[in-house]
């Protein structure tokens, strides 16, 4: 843990100094686990940014569907992205990445817009738990990179704290999830790979995606429910055993 938190303080000391005053930082991290006992690493790292005079806007919930199950205490179905900005001038636009309303047709009841609708046309804040799939077996983006980020995660953070054209980097770019998001919107893109097989795959993404040919899952796209797959269905006990149930 301390050897990782050192290793991660020196690449995060290079960053930060280069980010614009108008620009944000997202970092995703998970639990370290130790002999079943887990350590946000979210909160060990938060003196790095603490120690540059960031400024913590979101802890960033990414939820999803599919790990490890655990024996002795809850699966771990989420990861943290922090999202920090380095002035109070912090670049965000919220309208790309609103979602639908729950309410759309709610009314406001009294006062000056009495009668007039209340919520946003363009749909809701989606706030700070994201329900995105994470990259398994036969998700359409899957390579043979193990931890790979699905592209809709990226692609939230790239429409809110970016404007077409302006740069996006990634330090750890792995198979191009984060290049993938910034060439979708017409952004620029930087990332960093240690190895070659990873980083040539991240090129052919990024080219299939400038080239309009990306295979994606949109960051708005309806969660499958899971409740219309036959596997969803109880099995009796007196079908146990039986083939083909």
């Amino acid at each position: 843990m301390e050897d990782y938190l050192k290793w991660q303080e020196r690449i995060l000391d290079l960053i930060i100094p280069r980010l614009k005053n108008t620009g944000s930082i997202c970092w995703q991290v998970g639990n370290f686990v130790d002999n079943g006992m887990i350590i946000p690493l979210d909160i060990e790292m938060a003196y790095i940014f603490k120690k540059h005079g960031l400024k913590l806007r979101n802890r960033i919930i990414w939820h999803f569907g599919h790990g490890l199950h655990n024996k002795r205490r809850f699966s771990g179905r989420y990861e943290v992205v922090m999202w920090y900005s380095k002035t109070d001038d912090y670049q965000f636009d919220l309208d790309p990445v609103r979602v639908p309303a729950k309410y759309p047709g709610k009314r406001h009841f009294k006062g000056p817009k009495k009668g007039k609708l209340s919520g946003n046309p363009l749909g809701k804040n989606p706030e700070d738990v994201w329900n995105i799939p994470n990259v398994k077996a036969n998700h359409v983006e899957k390579t043979d990179h193990p931890c790979q980020f699905p592209v809709g995660l990226i692609e939230k953070l790239v429409l809110s704290m970016t404007k077409p054209g302006q740069l996006v980097f990634d330090p750890f770019a792995g198979v191009g999830s984060s290049g993938v998001a910034a060439a979708l919107h017409k952004r620029h893109f930087l990332g960093c790979e240690l190895i070659s097989n990873y980083a040539r795959q991240a090129k052919e993404r990024i080219d299939e995606a400038l080239a309009g040919k990306a295979r994606y899952r949109p960051h708005d796209k309806e969660l499958y429910d899971h409740t219309k797959s036959k596997l969803s269905q109880a099995v009796l006990p007196e079908d146990e055993g039986v083939e083909g149930t």
